[in-house]
């Protein structure tokens, strides 16, 4: 599978296809560990080797889960993410319920918001723990919307420390948004941005910001939520598709058939030309896709697969349903 380096870390190199482990985490429904470490094998037979996973994702679950699946294989061929900004605290008086943040799980511990020198510190050290790994590759700002100051003043040169001292790889944030996730590539010492939903074949907000301003400063970027939280993973969106965490409005829904139907025309599926479109933009590191399965693993290399036709994009253009402009081009692959 074709790997791209972070332009500041050219050490670190990520698969265009990585793996998203919330699932792993029991995220929205329970998941076997064998289920998990199938989909892992899985991903690595058909080449992936760049892993994303955060402690929220089932209170420290999918760090753990991972970092079991991994823990065999040779440390340098694969690459892990992970992120910081939520401590779990033990809740062991909320034990006998389960968590109310979207994982099936006991709710035995509590996610305290931290971007502190500290916090960050404190974070580190339990991911390293839960997933026994000897590091992390690339550690993300996990969601600061509201924690600006903190996690550019503090968060922010507390990973830099950790990166000069080669405890960590590349440093970055994570997000919904992309234009904070900007203004961290312009203010701040990062390596890779992973910006979630906001630039897709549906919607490319990030477009306008994020993407170039990334490309002036050298950043990566690594496009999770590619599907709009599920709403583009269907060849015809169904009327109680999700689209942001809940269901999608009738004028979105509308859309994207539209976009759907000009595919279907060029012999495409929705969800092929979702995970197409984004990579064609030369900022873009990497997509990474939550998978669940042994057979999650294999429709999404199979649908990463397929090649697109140019004429698509031009055509959903030319009809107003595609907001960037044809002609973009990856770079050549590397070498």
């Amino acid at each position: 599978m074709m790997t791209r380096a972070l332009p500041r870390r050219p050490g670190t190199r990520l698969t265009e296809l990585g793996f998203g482990a919330a699932q792993g985490g029991n995220l929205y429904r329970a998941t076997t560990d064998e289920e998990f470490a199938s989909a892992v094998d899985a991903a690595w037979e058909a080449g992936v080797r760049y892993f994303d996973t955060a402690p929220h994702y089932g209170l420290g679950l999918s760090e753990r889960r991972l970092g079991a699946a991994l823990r065999q294989r040779r440390r340098d061929e694969y690459v892990v993410s992970t992120k910081v900004g939520r401590l779990l605290v033990p809740s062991p008086e909320d034990a006998h319920l389960r968590d109310s943040d979207g994982f099936d799980v006991p709710a035995t511990h509590r996610r305290v918001w931290d971007f502190s020198r500290d916090g960050v510190l404190r974070s580190i050290e339990a991911s390293l723990d839960r997933t026994g790994l000897d590091r992390i590759d690339i550690v993300y700002l996990h969601d600061p919307d509201d924690h600006w100051e903190q996690a550019a003043h503090e968060a922010v040169p507390a990973l830099v420390d950790l990166r000069d001292q080669g405890v960590v790889g590349a440093i970055g944030a994570g997000m919904n948004q992309s234009a904070m996730l900007a203004r961290f590539v312009r203010e701040a010492d990062v390596d890779v941005m992973m910006c979630a939903g906001r630039y897709t074949l549906l919607e490319q907000g990030a477009a306008g910001d994020l993407l170039p301003a990334a490309e002036d400063r050298g950043v990566g970027v690594v496009i999770a939520g590619v599907y709009n939280s599920g709403l583009l993973s269907r060849d015809r969106p169904p009327a109680d598709a999700v689209y942001n965490y809940q269901q999608a409005p009738a004028a979105v829904i509308e859309r994207a058939r539209r976009i759907a139907t000009v595919c279907e025309t060029h012999g495409v599926t929705l969800p092929q030309a979702a995970l197409a479109f984004v990579r064609r933009h030369p900022a873009v590191v990497s997509t990474v896709v939550g998978v669940r399965n042994e057979a999650q693993v294999a429709e999404t290399v199979r649908r990463s697969g397929v090649v697109v036709p140019e004429e698509l994009w031009e055509d959903l253009a030319a009809t107003g349903l595609l907001a960037e402009p044809p002609g973009r081009r990856s770079p050549a692959p590397p070498d």
